[in-house]
């Protein structure tokens, strides 16, 4: 099988190194690919990810067996359909499912008329409504900006002034700007992927990601700075409840409307003390928690992706986990989030000598000297996995402490409180 991945950040060499290890696989393409991938795969320049006639000339140029499309915007802007329009296979949703992304009051009214748990909300279009859905709720308040925002459209805060601030900051971005204030949800948040063939859907394993850039969950959100899995202290009947009450719901929703959801189906949530309620949907792999979920699957993913992407989730039996625990930490470039400094040299990339140990390229490109340079916020994720969450913290600490970059930053407390035994649900 030969297969096309579209996109060139940490989630997409995780997909690479799994679709290459997989033996029906024979050749993965990545476009555009990066520095790290371009070790274990080909890679072909794509100038506009959005581009849908230029990736299916790529698909038809290489004859390609299935097209995996990694990050929201191609998706939102509708590439997954001229793939299918040209007769591609195509593991991603159309441009009309990845409205579930691509709009949150989408989402919301999908899931109203699913009947799924999620957070009261209101969608709002004036700074008026704004401040009325604010004080309905009280803080702290959650203020989400209606479209793609890259994983930094949320600020959740007990400041009223920043809330209001953000909101007109995204009311104002747009020429029909809409936000979507909501009710705050109390208890750990949870990251589920669905894999899913438009009928049905297949959960992986539970993930946990950390959104704000500082340690103790402190400073502005980012598009995450590290992730673990799996979650020991989640209920065992998570995935069996996010599949019944959440995920065929949607799935059957979306049917009924005309627009089956084949792709991933990213369930993020918040283990209330009511129950786990939905706090957002991605319409594909979250990254970083990607890193470490494919690093613990045993069952081949090109397998996996295909039978989904071609409605035969049925014949796909039990996954296949490793028992060990994988940890990602991200490495940032200076003054990531806000405006990243980039074209500074990354060394220490070999971590071989820290047993099950890699680095996945997040942000990087090759300068002219063809030193490895950071281009973008999150420059590297950097993977470990162990028999317990305190040695596969011990592991990944000591591969991300062989890096340097200059400015570069991280967390020091990635899955931390889950190690001390102080993550509990209410």
């Amino acid at each position: 099988m030969k297969i096309l991945v579209i996109g060139g950040g940490a989630r997409e060499h995780a997909l690479v190194r799994s679709l290459s290890a997989d033996p029906v696989v024979d050749t993965v393409i990545a476009a555009p690919g990066n520095p790290g991938i371009a070790t274990i795969a080909r890679c072909e320049a794509l100038a506009d990810l959005t581009d849908g006639a230029a990736v299916v000339a790529m698909a038809d140029r290489f004859a390609v067996d299935l097209v995996v499309i990694g990050p929201e915007a191609p998706l939102v802007a509708g590439v997954a359909d001229a793939l299918r329009d040209a007769g591609h296979t195509v593991y991603g949703p159309s441009a009309a499912a990845a409205r579930l992304e691509g709009s949150k009051a989408f989402a919301k009214d999908v899931m109203a008329a699913a009947n799924v748990p999620t957070a009261l909300a209101h969608v709002c279009t004036t700074e008026g409504e704004v401040e009325d859905a604010l004080d309905a709720f009280g803080p702290p308040y959650v203020v989400k900006d209606d479209g793609l925002a890259a994983g930094k459209g949320v600020v959740v805060t007990d400041d009223r002034a920043a809330a209001i601030e953000h909101a007109r900051a995204c009311l104002a971005a747009k020429d029909a700007g809409r936000v979507v204030v909501e009710q705050y949800l109390d208890g750990p948040e949870v990251s589920i992927f669905c894999v899913c063939d438009g009928l049905d859907a297949v959960p992986l394993a539970p993930a946990q990601d950390f959104k704000r850039v500082g340690d103790g969950d402190v400073g502005p959100n980012t598009g995450g700075m590290g992730a673990y899995s799996p979650l020991d202290w989640a209920p065992d009947s998570l995935t069996d409840e996010v599949l019944d009450r959440i995920a065929r719901p949607v799935l059957a929703e979306l049917r009924h409307r005309g627009t089956p959801f084949v792709g991933t189906l990213y369930v993020g949530l918040a283990l209330t003390s009511a129950g786990p309620r939905v706090v957002e949907f991605n319409a594909r792999f979250g990254d970083p928690e990607t890193q470490v979920v494919l690093a613990r699957l045993l069952t081949p993913l090109g397998g996996l992706l295909q039978a989904a992407a071609t409605g035969r989730l049925a014949d796909v039996g039990s996954l296949r986990w490793s028992p060990d625990t994988a940890v990602t930490v991200v490495v940032a470039a200076e003054n990531y989030p806000a405006t990243p400094r980039t074209g500074d040299v990354l060394d220490g990339l070999d971590v071989s000598d820290v047993p099950t140990a890699y680095i996945l390229h997040a942000g990087t490109a090759v300068d002219d000297d063809g030193n490895v340079v950071s281009a973008g916020g999150r420059v590297l994720s950097v993977v470990a996995l162990g028999p317990t969450l305190a040695e596969a913290r011990q592991r990944v600490y000591a591969a991300v402490d062989r890096t340097s970059l200059a400015g570069g930053h991280h967390r020091t407390d990635i899955a931390l409180r889950a190690e001390r035994g102080e993550v509990t649900v209410p």
